[in-house]
């Protein structure tokens, strides 16, 4: 039988989601956060939140930046149909996804964390990470690696070739329960431990997490470069 997920999110489930937004525009060669560049006449930011605000799935926002971008991120903000809440991020991305757990509501019991650099992400993609979730599957958004790819040392000296039919490019969103994830944390803080996204932390602690197919044009929008690949897919979209 197949179920009306869509209905189902409306009355039972609809989630929350957190966006990281504190990065810098180091590399994009930027003064400003990178997110409020503009891509195709809207600030990357933008064409993200329109995504989340289109998701059935999702009924609350927390955006994760630094100070200095409230006035400029929150302006975007406003025009959501969605409630939004600002949060003060951290120095990294792990330290900003654990203040962002800090500030979900008390009743949150599943969460979806998306990096606000991937503004090409379908609305729908959120909704399929949260039917995962609620069904009791941490998940993660991911494509699979098309190029060959080499393990080098120190060196430069190549060490070994990965099937790389067993290797994903990992996105976001990522989807996991509240009180697991807040856990997993916790314990990197006891730890040290240092992650670049969630899903490692899950991994570390011999948790299942599932892979998501995902479309490679969910890019992370990083480099000058990002942004001309960025403007041809939403051209070839219009």
């Amino acid at each position: 039988m197949i179920r009306d997920f869509t209905f189902f999110f409306i009355t039972e489930f609809l989630l929350h989601l957190l966006i990281a937004a504190a990065g810098s525009g180091n590399r994009m060669g930027a003064d400003c956060n990178k997110l409020l560049l503009e891509i195709a006449g809207k600030p990357i930011l933008k064409w993200t939140l329109e995504a989340v605000d289109a998701a059935n799935a999702i009924k609350w926002i927390g955006v994760i930046g630094q100070p200095c971008d409230k006035v400029p991120i929150m302006k975007i903000a406003s025009t959501l149909a969605k409630p939004v809440q600002w949060i003060h991020g951290g120095k990294t991305r792990q330290e900003s996804v654990q203040k962002g757990l800090a500030a979900l509501p008390k009743n949150a019991k599943y969460v979806l964390i998306h990096d606000g650099a991937r503004c090409l992400v379908e609305p729908d993609l959120f909704n399929k990470c949260a039917d995962m979730v609620v069904q009791g599957t941490a998940v993660i958004a991911a494509t699979p690696v098309t190029d060959t790819i080499k393990r080098v040392d120190q060196a430069g000296l190549i060490t070994d070739t990965p099937d790389r039919d067993c290797l994903w490019a990992a996105q976001t969103p990522q989807a996991f329960l509240v009180e697991k994830l807040s856990k997993g944390h916790q314990q990197a803080i006891d730890r040290e431990w240092k992650v670049t996204d969630d899903a490692s932390l899950f991994e570390k602690l011999g948790w299942p997490v599932k892979i998501l197919k995902s479309e490679p044009s969910n890019i992370k929008v990083t480099t000058p470069f990002d942004l001309l690949v960025a403007e041809a897919i939403i051209a070839s979209k219009q």
